[in-house]
């Protein structure tokens, strides 16, 4: 279907001439050079209409698209020895390996720092070695290598291994005398490095950046693909690789990393992997959650990454770990439902935090550049996901802070071309901050309770001066115009070919215009499940979550038999055997 001026939102126009929807939103469509091209590409490849308005839209040229369609490893993969350090961590590794060293592992105790130690111990499992695993409690030890802990963990071991931590931690590597230290991590780096053997960091503030998009987990698989390189150049053969992408998908997913370039093959070949249902607790875990269909980018953000990580939240911190590392099934199902159980109560704990937190933020105004709420005993383990739903209700960098004592821990969340990882490192280095670091969407610190009003003055006026305050309601950008008898079974596989999709490759969305609300109800808490048609006899399901909470679902069940156009993501519903073609239903507009 070709797209025309007063459809497209070439030129400023707004698509559907939408300038404001039930949520609030402009919409915008592909411009007319899109428009140009996605149907050239359709021409010259055969594909359907759709699914090149997705490929070009992430600038994809039509000789390109096979390669971008079937994205593999081998043509992906960067040479590990790009980074800095990468080819003197491996060789300690193998060393530690080949001499049968007491190796330990200091990991965070999120979903990264659980699938890193989880890929260190499976690698080794397989050679029929092991290794100390310390995850640091959040609440009493906080995030990242501290000097007690490494200590200790230095008395009793030759190597230890600080997986998604440690770039910023020189006084707890410098105590750990007598061990040598591999820091395996992606948060942003100082100016100096701390004393340890090896570094390997894409984000060190030497490196060019090309692959700050990786997550640490690809950091450590990285490593692992030149211990193996160096072990067969000996002559040693190593465990299979490949097996262990399923943790690297996770992880990358997980931990919110943009799904471009090898990322893309990561994920992809990852969930071909978890398919296989080979790794015991990814098995168990799937199975708590109710999975009943092949794993997808979904279900591990917001399935299984969220269990993982209810150990670190409010349990033990290193359950999420030793779960994906575990290889006995009964052990695994014990594990999967005690983090099933703990995500329960996590979800429980959020929704108290988060009402708060909202009341309070709202309070201060919405429109600043920075949006944060603190409160007496707030659970750290819950700070950032309720920092993450500030910053989607808002579409401004959020902080939230639980209060303890003199002191309080906080998580932030920011937007897209807002770094605020390296606004909180700035804080941190001008003593406003007991602590801080992070990247560019994501941070955590912690402040004394006496200057919090001052840093977060501060924060405001530095996120202020990368636009964060001139920022409006987020836009939805569409991908073009379907019918409803066109979101076929079929096309949505096709188009998936183009996923996964997530951080940096946003799903496709697509309006259908003018259409008849044919059912509508509320379903669960909160959300709306309707069937929409055209008139001409072709319907689709469609399903909002949270819409009962706006405008959207209110508007929505009273009709009253008025059309309206209709947005959201395309994806495929399977109930009892049967699949069928659902719309993620994200906004709509009265179509008079």
């Amino acid at each position: 279907m070709s797209m025309t001026p007063d459809i497209a939102s070439d030129s400023g126009h707004a698509f559907l001439g939408v300038d404001s929807s039930l949520t609030g939103r402009r919409w915008i469509g592909p411009g007319i050079e899109e428009d140009r091209l996605a149907e050239g590409m359709a021409q010259t490849t055969a594909l359907p209409l759709p699914v090149c308005r997705t490929l070009v839209r992430r600038g994809v040229a039509d000789q390109d698209a096979p390669a971008f369609l079937a994205p593999t490893l081998r043509d992906l993969l960067p040479d590990p020895r790009s980074l800095h350090d990468m080819e003197t961590a491996a060789a300690r590794f193998v060393t530690a390996v080949e001499r049968r060293e007491r190796i330990a592992i200091f990991a965070d105790y999120d979903v990264d720092g659980g699938s890193s130690a989880a890929l260190l111990l499976s690698w080794l499992g397989d050679l029929g070695l092991g290794a100390t695993l310390y995850v640091p409690d959040r609440i009493d030890e906080g995030y990242g290598p501290n000097v007690p802990a490494m200590q200790a963990l230095a008395r009793d071991h030759d190597l230890i291994i600080c997986v998604d931590c440690g770039t910023l931690s020189h006084e707890p590597i410098a105590a750990a005398k007598g061990a040598d230290v591999l820091v395996l991590d992606h948060h942003l780096g100082g100016e100096t490095l701390p004393p340890a053997l090896a570094v390997v960091n894409p984000n060190r503030q030497d490196e060019s950046g090309d692959l700050g998009h990786l997550c640490a987990a690809a950091v450590v698989f990285l490593m692992l693909v030149e211990a193996t390189r160096q072990r067969r150049e000996a002559g040693r053969a190593g465990p299979d690789l490949m097996a262990l992408l399923d943790l690297v998908a996770l992880a990358t997913v997980a931990d919110v990393a943009p799904l471009q370039g090898v990322n893309r093959a990561f994920v992809r070949q990852g969930l071909t992997v978890m398919a296989r249902r080979q790794r015991p607790g990814l098995v168990a875990l799937a199975d708590v959650a109710r999975m009943d269909t092949a794993p997808n980018a979904y279900h591990l953000g917001f399935l299984l990454g969220p269990r993982v990580n209810a150990g670190g939240r409010i349990g033990r911190a290193d359950l999420g770990a030793r779960l994906l590392a575990c290889t006995d099934p009964r052990d695994a199902d014990g594990m999967a439902a005690k983090l099933d159980e703990l995500n329960t109560e996590r979800r429980e704990i959020e929704e108290q935090v988060r009402d708060a937190a909202l009341a309070q933020a709202e309070e201060r105004g919405f429109d600043a550049p920075l949006v944060w709420a603190a409160g007496e005993g707030w659970h750290p383990g819950v700070v950032g996901i309720v920092a993450s739903r500030l910053k989607e209700r808002t579409n401004r960098p959020a902080i939230v802070i639980g209060l303890e004592g003199d002191e309080g821990k906080g998580s932030g969340r920011s937007v897209s071309g807002i770094d605020l990882g390296a606004a909180i490192q700035r804080l941190a280095a001008e003593g406003l901050l007991i602590k801080g670091g992070g990247h560019k969407m994501a941070a955590g610190l912690t402040v004394a309770r006496d200057r919090l009003d001052p840093a977060m003055d501060r924060l405001a006026d530095l996120l202020a001066k990368q636009g964060a305050d001139r920022i409006g309601p987020a836009d939805l950008r569409l991908d073009g115009l379907l019918m409803p008898g066109a979101a076929t079974v079929e096309l949505i596989e096709q188009i998936e070919q183009a996923g996964p999709f997530g951080a940096g490759a946003p799903a496709p969305r697509f309006a259908f215009a003018d259409c008849q609300i044919l059912f509508a109800k509320e379903v669960g808490k909160g959300h709306l499940k309707l069937t929409f048609g055209d008139g001409l006899g072709a319907r689709i399901d469609a399903i909002a979550f949270g819409a009962m909470d706006g405008p959207l679902g209110a508007k929505l069940m009273a009709h009253n038999g008025a059309r309206f156009h209709l947005a959201g993501r395309l994806e495929i519903n399977t109930w009892q055997g049967r699949s069928t073609p659902q719309l993620r239903l994200e906004d709509a507009a009265p179509a008079s």
